[in-house]
């Protein structure tokens, strides 16, 4: 995995990305999403969000908005084939990974709200995700460039820019998809949405010290360690996902306990 470029390069996953584009990407979910519809499948949401948002990054793609377009769209493919891969196994009645496990419980219960869905998967695919995503399309020797990773880690950073610029239009989707907010959810809107910033940049650091700290592990070719960590990272996110499952407010329970997970020793 040392050639993020190499045409044998697979995702943690073993699905092979190379090929396939964010359009590719779209039309797969928008085809996904018209099936959870007619389903009734609650998990539609949060697969509802992700849709418009990869929509989004598709568009700043074509702006030439990233430093790296190449880099960014296989990034953004193979990131978002590891949820739609949990997804599929879930469907097939299969275990996902442990985060992803939590999450899609969840979705069964018929009074847990949209919004807590979607801050659900957000958690699952951010905090465990993410980080597998990042390994699979940084090779050990651009780890130890910094320049390489500085221009990565400032894609990343754009990408959250691209997302918050998504954040009142996406409150506004999941609440007309719920029929409305009451007066206690409008009230804490306006808090809601500047808090989206505060648990992306947060999110953000914690995913890239974990990275790090796996990336080195692989380095020394370290697989005990390796998989250590990242057994220890799924074991973190679906915690993570637990306590938000159960908390009374979801975004109360993440400012006082953090969005990200953090590895020990990361």
């Amino acid at each position: 995995m040392n050639n993020p470029d190499s045409q044998s390069d697979q995702t943690p996953g073993g699905v092979e990305a190379v090929g396939l584009d964010i359009g590719h990407l779209i039309r797969r979910m928008e085809a996904l999403l018209v099936a959870m519809k007619a389903a009734g499948d609650a998990s539609r949401y949060f697969l509802a969000t992700y849709l418009r948002t990869t929509r989004a990054v598709a568009d700043e793609l074509a702006a030439g908005g990233f430093l790296d377009q190449v880099w960014v769209e296989r990034w953004d493919v193979v990131f978002a084939d590891l949820y739609l891969d949990a997804l599929a196994a879930w469907n097939a009645g299969q275990a996902p990974a442990e985060p992803w496990r939590v999450a899609f419980t969840a979705a069964r219960d018929g009074n847990l709200p949209p919004l807590r869905q979607v801050l659900l998967g957000m958690n699952a695919h951010i905090n465990y995700d993410l980080p597998l995503a990042l390994l699979a399309v940084i090779g050990d020797t651009d780890f130890a460039d910094p320049a390489l990773v500085a221009r990565r880690v400032r894609d990343h950073t754009h990408i959250d820019m691209v997302l918050l610029h998504r954040v009142a239009a996406e409150d506004e989707a999941i609440t007309a998809a719920t029929g409305g907010k009451n007066l206690w959810e409008r009230i804490k809107t306006p808090l809601e949405r500047r808090a989206t910033g505060h648990f992306l940049r947060e999110a953000r650091a914690k995913v890239w010290a974990n990275t790090r700290l796996m990336a080195a592990a692989r380095a020394r070719g370290d697989q005990g360690e390796y998989g250590r960590l990242r057994t220890e990272l799924a074991r973190r996110s679906a915690a993570k996902l637990d306590q938000l499952a159960r908390a009374r407010e979801v975004l109360f329970q993440l400012w006082v306990r953090g969005f990200g997970v953090r590895l020990k020793g990361a």
